[in-house]
């Protein structure tokens, strides 16, 4: 069984995951708008992946014989002055995730909870890789500028992602 200390805290992040999906649903309806496709459908898919994260804790919590309670959702920001500012908010975002990740784990070990220390290794490997990638398309974005030829061929890119 969780502690209550815990089930407050991945109740927190639950919403944190549903505020980085409304997020990057903003960022893709944004990237729409912005004749960006490709950009559009990375963020669709990342918001898909938030919405993953979301229901791994939540079964998580119900899994433990916790009690999921469901908080209203920030809005998110609409409009971003080009896709490299874009981008940076989302690598940004990523390392708050990372650091509210990193604070369950240390919760965990408090309570000396080791199945929830376990089930956050999954989390904490995913936000090596959420940050790598955001990191690197970023750093492209930073190369290449926010038009042009690359900016059309980083966007092709994107809109592979499955």
């Amino acid at each position: 069984m969780l502690s209550k200390a815990l089930e407050d805290a991945i109740n927190e992040q639950i919403n944190k995951e549903l505020y980085s999906a409304y997020l990057y649903l903003s960022m893709s309806a944004y990237c729409e708008a912005a004749s960006l496709p490709g950009c559009a459908h990375w963020m669709r898919m990342q918001a898909q992946e938030e919405v993953f994260h979301a229901m791994k804790f939540f079964d998580y919590v119900n899994d433990r014989g916790g009690r999921v309670v469901l908080n209203a959702i920030d809005q998110p920001t609409p409009v971003w002055k080009s896709p490299l500012e874009m981008f940076q908010e989302v690598l940004k975002h990523e390392r708050k995730v990372t650091g509210l990740i990193n604070q369950l784990y240390a919760l965990a070990v408090k309570e000396n909870d080791y199945a929830t220390q376990m089930e956050l290794q999954w989390f904490i490997t995913e936000q090596v890789e959420e940050e790598a990638s955001t990191s690197k398309i970023a750093q492209t974005l930073e190369r290449i500028g926010d038009s042009g030829n690359g900016l059309i061929m980083l966007d092709g890119q994107l809109g592979k992602r499955e």
